[in-house]
């Protein structure tokens, strides 16, 4: 069985592989709902970064590689209309804790 350090080392390896870096375009056609989401996901995945119970990947991404991830999850909202309704679905989202 692999310890996380190792399952972390693998990770580290698979994203260092040349080429990873290299930029892509992808066009991508997914139902707002599915913008929401992809948000949500982004959010609670970079507020778990530090946590314990986070996996090994988001242990090791950098600050630089989560902020792209922001901005791509970002761009989606934007492109989608839904900039506003993600924020008062935060803001209710936190008082419900």
């Amino acid at each position: 069985m692999l310890t996380e350090n190792d399952v972390a080392n693998v990770f580290d390896t698979i994203l260092s592989i040349p080429g990873m870096n290299e930029t892509v375009k992808i066009d991508l056609k997914i139902s707002r709902k599915n913008v929401l989401l992809l948000n949500h996901v982004i959010d609670r995945g970079s507020a778990s970064q530090g946590d314990s119970k986070s996996s090994a990947l988001l242990k090791i991404i950098s600050p630089e590689n989560l902020d792209e991830l922001k901005l791509l999850g970002d761009e989606c909202l934007q492109k989608a209309g839904l900039n506003e309704l993600y924020e008062k679905l935060k803001i209710f989202n936190d008082s419900g804790k």
